[in-house]
Formats: structure tokens, sequence, C-alpha cells
């Protein structure tokens, strides 16, 4: 399937889930998407947030901040929007369409880029994170929070067997840590510092991806 084709399935994909996404996963990642928040703001105000969704986490930054999201779903982008201006969330400095593989800023902009729940979704994770990179000030990170696969035990089988169900609701137990790790390694100034279990029972992880100053 060529990466247009992709890209048309996941925006028919997120179209329909725009409506229900907040009551499905809103309690559940609160706590993973408030840590990923602190650990970006406390890079500096300047945080990119890619694949912000319907923005439930929007409202988890401090007033100082300053936020920049994309996405690739306009359905979802705009009750992001709607959650901007009823709640007057005057840090979210813009929300756009865009490409995380792809994205139209400069280089070194953020002082930091947070991804929360789409880095096991996104077709060439590897490449979408070179863009973070690239787009990231020297001394800042990268803060994913995401749920990944056991590496190994009788937990990893199971969630071999269930793979196909859990990327269906966008958890991907077949994408390990360990991806990104070898990923952050290849690149010769990307170290990750911190990989950290969350709620639930560590279901979900927080890792920072420190870009070398």
């Amino acid at each position: 399937m060529t990466d247009g084709a992709t890209t048309a399935l996941m925006r028919k994909a997120y179209a329909r889930w725009a409506p229900i996404y907040d009551l499905v996963y809103d309690k559940l990642t609160e706590p993973a998407a408030r840590a990923a928040v602190n650990a970006a703001v406390a890079c500096g105000p300047k945080v990119l947030e890619a694949g912000v969704g319907t923005g439930l986490s929007l409202g988890y930054y401090p007033r100082h901040a300053e936020v920049y999201g994309v996405d690739l779903s306009e359905d979802m982008l705009r009750r992001a929007q709607e959650k901007v201006d009823k709640r007057g969330l005057s840090h979210v400095k813009s929300l756009q369409v865009m490409d995380v593989t792809r994205l139209g800023f400069p280089d070194a902009t953020f002082d930091a880029v947070t991804a929360q729940f789409i880095i096991t979704l996104v077709p060439e994770p590897e490449v979408a994170l070179a863009e973070f990179a690239r787009v990231l000030k020297p001394g800042g990170e990268i803060v994913l929070a995401n749920h990944w696969g056991q590496p190994s035990g009788p937990i990893a089988a199971v969630e071999e067997m269930a793979a196909p169900l859990a990327k269906a609701i966008g958890w991907s137990s077949s994408f390990k840590a360990a991806r990104v790790e070898d990923w952050a390694r290849s690149t010769g100034f990307m170290e990750v510092v911190e990989l950290r279990s969350l709620f639930p029972a560590g279901f979900f992880k927080l890792m920072r991806i420190k870009k070398r100053a």
C-alpha cells in the first residue's frame, strides 16, 4: 500500500473515531498525558504536540507555555479548536493539519516535542522521530507517552496473540520500546534518558529522548 493510500485510510479512521474519542480515552490516558506534558514543559515553554487529536491534553499545560498542535485529522482538530475556544486556552498558539513525517516547521524551533499514544500507529515511525529531532532545539527532548509491548515472557506472548485487537484501538503490543531506543542510538545525537512506567499498572510508559546540546 502506498503512503498516500495509508494516509487516506488513517484520515477515514480518525474521522470515525473523533466523535467518541474523548469518551473512550480521556480518563484512561489522563495520568500518562499529564506526565508527558509536565516532562515537555520542563524543557522550556515552546512545545510541539504531534498528533494532538481532539486536544485532550491541551488543558494540562501551564499558562506560560506556547503550544503548537498538529494532527492528520481535520475532524479531530475541529474538536480540539472547540476546546481551545470554550476554555480560553490562550497558551495554544496554533492547531494545524499536518503529517508528522513531514512537519512544516524550521529546524530547532521547539524546546520539546511530545507525541502521546501515536508513535506506534505512524506507518513510518523512524521518519516521524527524525522530524521531531529536526525541529527540536539542541538540549531539548522528545517526550513519548505510549503503550509498548513487553519484550519477552508470558505477558508478551499474550500481547502478541491480542495484537490485532490492540492495534484496532490504537495500542500496538507488537511495537516494542527497543525500536525507539535503537533509532535514538542510530542518530548519534539522541539519547534515551528515561523510560518510566505509568498508570494503569505500567500499561503506558513515558520515554524521554534528549537531543545533544
